[in-house]
């Protein structure tokens, strides 16, 4: 006789939101903008090592970003993708999820952050089990998102000049103390 199915899947991700938690934004007015060229991106110190830890642990890695100038026509998209070829070279990173939405749209696109749209999609594709998931971000949009797919929300606190919607799980100052975060989290949502 077959073994029944399991109703949910024991396999876990890391959401990563990708401008400001794993590279450094540039700040305009308090507010963060992505890197308008490949020379803008940078790693920050300590996303590596957080990254190496999450995968060691069995953690899948997506990143889940919006990038909506491409949509609004004042960022190629060929960038935006060789960015994210450069940071899958240089961070063990499972699969990049895109929203290139305005946030103009009207109804509002499913797959652009707040939404969950992304999440579930990798969630179905990958059979994650999004209870046992986190969601890192440094912005509202992420912290809602990750609430919306029923994952454990981390903030990545910059203080920039904008409100929460939602409090997030956790706060920290780095994607490097997310990881500890998850780390002893971990074993007590198994």
């Amino acid at each position: 006789m077959a073994a029944p199915l399991q109703a949910h899947s024991h396999k876990a991700a890391v959401f990563l939101d990708r401008d400001g938690v794993l590279n450094r934004v540039l700040l305009r007015d308090g507010k963060p903008y992505p890197p308008t060229s490949l020379a803008d991106f940078v790693i920050l110190p300590g996303a590596p090592e957080a990254c190496r830890l999450l995968k060691e642990r069995g953690f899948y890695l997506i990143v889940v970003t919006n990038q909506p100038d491409v949509g609004r026509g004042t960022l190629k998209q060929e960038l935006v993708e060789a960015i994210h070829a450069h940071m899958q070279r240089l961070l063990p990173i499972d699969r990049v999820e895109v929203s290139y939405d305005s946030g103009d749209e009207n109804p509002p696109s499913e797959f652009r952050k707040p939404c969950p749209g992304m999440l579930l999609r990798a969630a179905r594709e990958l059979g994650l089990d999004l209870s046992r998931s986190f969601m890192v971000g440094d912005r509202w949009r992420d912290i809602d998102c990750g609430h919306a797919a029923g994952c454990t929300t981390i903030l990545v606190d910059y203080a920039y000049a904008e409100e929460l919607r939602q409090s997030p799980h956790h706060r920290v100052k780095s994607l490097r103390e997310a990881a500890d975060v998850i780390l002893r989290l971990e074993p007590l949502l198994s």
